[in-house]
């Protein structure tokens, strides 16, 4: 059947007769979403974890760029997507329209339950480990203070986007400029070694396909976020010009600061060293400025995380909200509060998904690659939609066609398909959750949709 929504009406691109969200983000809200979504705790974590991996400064800068790379042709498809349908729910809504409701909704599932609560609480747990490093806390009261960030963020945008969004804002502008600050002063301090920018560890040699595969799992964990703005596409204004362009410019911004950020690292750290250290950002800066600059890198880590934790709350529950507008989710999560007019309900079931995660995957590493594997899944099912959608719907208008199509979006598809099959090898514990977590979502749709057939009376 040609996509529909699960009632049968064919989806025209404009918005949801049903939504009620309105359009308030600017085009430097939306670019700042991305900026903020990406930028968190992976670019201060998860560096130490990939030099282990790739012991050689080469290798270990080429899967940053390799990273950016994947993403940047991810966002070359979500472009066009998002600018065909500028609709709350992102990759919900394109799998919908290019395939079946039901393809739709396993991917909305698979984002909001193992991708967005996944990574809501992995920035959650990952400032408690952060924050454990200048205030010592037991496991118990890193667990207490990570559940508390979920609850204080989420109540933060139930009160508004607009108060999501400045706070979006500013902490965005606070992270690109102590980000950039750093990485002059680190410089300017003359105490690194250019040298070390082409060094290797042992064990160099061996890096292969199987290494390098898993070092993508944190650097796209690390980029995770390069397509926020298009889960808010209902609410941005001029949405067919402006979800593109907040893409493209917050991916740039974003690329540019992360090799920036970690040739510092290598140019500060022996790579035997950056290979052992929990936080490259934290011990860098002790390294080129002392202990008491470390600590205030510590709090800038804690700050970035912050402001990622606020952009992902704000964003994800829109797939929910998306999902059931058209009845395929759980009853009342399409609500919008009167006086706000944010997705209550929506907000509520995230921040309980996410607290749940909290509890169950308490070690940042096995939540990272849980929720990136899930990331592959989906984003390789939302660029199938393009190639789908230039098929069945090639009159629809495209305010942005997709550079390089079709083959960037073909590299795209087999590269995560690649990382993917090497991780559910490498790690099959933490993608089988995800793998059962999507399972889980077919029993769900069946109920929905048999929910939907009593509803409609018959004609």
């Amino acid at each position: 059947m040609n996509a529909a929504s699960a009632g049968g009406e064919r989806d025209d691109g404009a918005r949801h007769p049903r939504d009620r969200l309105l359009p308030q983000l600017s085009l430097s809200d939306a670019t700042f979403l991305v900026v903020a979504s990406v930028i968190g705790s992976g670019i201060f974590l998860t560096p130490g974890r990939i030099a282990d991996l790739l012991p050689h400064a080469g290798w270990f800068l080429a899967v940053w760029v390799a990273g950016g790379l994947l993403s940047l042709a991810g966002a070359l498809a979500n472009a066009e997507l998002g600018a065909m349908f500028p609709r709350a729910g992102g990759d919900y809504v394109y799998l919908r329209e290019a395939f079946h409701p039901a393809a739709g909704f396993l991917v909305g599932w698979l984002s909001f339950f193992v991708i967005q609560a996944g990574t809501v609480a992995t920035l959650a747990t990952g400032f408690s480990a952060a924050f454990a490093q200048l205030v010592p806390l037991s496991e118990a009261e890193q667990i207490g203070l990570a559940v508390a960030l979920v609850i204080a963020t989420s109540l933060l945008n139930y009160r508004g986007v607009r108060h999501g969004a400045r706070a979006n804002n500013l902490t965005s502008i606070l992270k690109i400029g102590a980000l950039l600050l750093f990485v002059g002063a680190g410089l300017a301090t003359g105490r690194g070694d250019a040298a070390r920018l082409a060094a290797a560890d042992a064990g160099s040699a061996a890096i292969g396909f199987s290494a390098f595969g898993l070092a993508l799992s944190p650097v796209l964990f690390s980029y995770l976020g390069w397509n926020a703005s298009v889960y808010v596409a209902s609410e941005i204004r001029d949405p067919a010009r402006n979800v593109p362009r907040s893409l493209f410019v917050g991916l740039a911004v974003v690329v540019a600061i992360y090799l920036a950020v970690n040739a510092l690292y290598l140019w500060a750290l022996p790579l035997a060293e950056l290979r052992h250290v929990a936080n490259a950002g934290e011990a860098t800066a002790a390294a080129l400025f002392g202990p008491v600059s470390g600590t205030l890198v510590a709090l800038l880590v804690l700050t970035s995380i912050l402001g990622t934790l606020n952009a992902t709350i704000l964003t994800t529950p829109r797939i929910a909200y998306a999902m059931a507008l058209d009845g395929l989710f759980f009853r009342g999560v399409d609500r919008v509060h009167v006086e706000y007019r944010t997705p209550a309900m929506a907000i509520a079931v995230l921040a309980a998904a996410s607290l749940v995660l909290v509890v169950l995957l308490r070690s940042f590493p096995s939540v990272l690659d849980y929720t990136t594997f899930a990331i592959l899944l989906a984003t390789i099912a939302d660029t199938a939609a393009l190639y789908a959608l230039r098929v069945r719907q090639p009159a629809r208008p495209r305010p942005y066609r997709a550079w390089g199509y079709p083959w960037v979006p073909a590299l795209y598809i087999a590269a995560n398909a690649a990382i993917a099959g090497n991780m559910l090898v490498q790690r099959p514990r933490e993608c089988g959750i995800g793998l059962a977590t999507l399972a889980i979502g077919l029993p769900f749709y069946w109920l929905f949709t048999r929910r939907g057939a009593r509803a409609t009376p018959p004609r």
